[in-house]
């Protein structure tokens, strides 16, 4: 099938992840080879404990709803709201946190379900 289709994949809350308050669900995944496959899907984090995440692939994001604040290794921070796009770069690390929530979809040169 040339095209896939998931209907209201924004509306739903993604699978928990980690600390209570951050969700994250892969969509879709390429059908390149596993060196090469890209998954896309979509990260929630809610107030409370920050998320840190260190990325062993690359990936991008555009904030949908709501409020994130990123702070890198560097101590670099954003305060990023809807439109808002990242590109967070292999072996960074990023702490994520939000005042109340914030929904972002995600596209990364990764294998399904291993974020």
């Amino acid at each position: 099938m040339p095209m896939l289709f998931k209907k209201g994949a924004s509306s739903e809350k993604p699978p928990h992840i980690a600390n209570g308050n951050a969700f994250l669900g892969d969509c879709f995944t390429s059908d390149a080879d596993s060196d090469h496959q890209i998954t896309s899907g979509f990260y929630r984090q809610e107030a409370g404990t920050p998320l840190v995440y260190t990325y062993d692939y690359d990936e991008m994001k555009i904030i949908l709803e709501g409020n994130f604040t990123m702070k890198d290794e560097t101590g670099y921070e954003v305060t990023a709201g809807p439109g808002d796009t990242f590109y967070f770069k292999k072996g960074c690390t990023i702490t994520f946190t939000s005042t109340d929530y914030g929904l972002a979809f995600f596209v990364g040169r990764r294998v399904k379900g291993t974020a």
